[in-house]
């Protein structure tokens, strides 16, 4: 499916609803340290409920750890400095979606280690700076998964 990174996550209630989104999507989760709580935060634990178990997680010691290891990957990073919006884009699987921390963003190093073409923008009205990244994470993973035709997803029941 995909890859879902988070850079530097501060707050872990999103962290807690982001590892809920991706057991129920398939996404694996990444996190990119430092994070600004403990993995074994009750706020986390709570968000999570019993799906925190069922998330697929990794933890990589820096940007740079985490570049090495999805080297040879699409790497979308979801922006306000996007040069496109996020439904234009053609996602495929084994993509990565790549979020910024809650406060600041993406880093300097992040920025420029990504083409223009795959920094992408959710749209949204004039004067406002950003979605909760949970909302955010989870509008462009069900994108991304729906190009790809709700794979592996569970069918619906028969109300014939």
């Amino acid at each position: 499916m995909f890859e879902i990174a988070l850079f530097e996550p501060r707050m872990a209630p999103n962290t807690g609803n982001i590892m809920r989104l991706a057991a129920n999507n398939g996404c694996r989760l990444h996190l990119i340290e430092p994070l600004g709580f403990d993995l074994e935060e009750r706020k986390l634990r709570r968000a999570g409920l019993d799906y925190r178990d069922a998330a697929n997680v990794t933890r990589h010691a820096d940007f740079s750890a985490f570049q090495t290891v999805m080297q040879g990957r699409t790497i979308w990073a979801l922006t306000t400095h996007g040069s496109r919006f996020y439904t234009d884009a053609a996602f495929a699987p084994g993509d990565v979606l790549l979020f910024g921390s809650e406060t600041g963003g993406l880093s300097a190093e992040a920025h420029s280690n990504l083409p223009e073409s795959h920094k992408l923008l959710i749209p949204m009205q004039p004067n406002n700076r950003s979605l909760n990244l949970s909302n955010a994470v989870a509008l462009v993973s069900f994108e991304a998964w729906r190009q790809n035709g709700f794979a592996g997803a569970a069918l619906p029941p028969d109300i014939s």
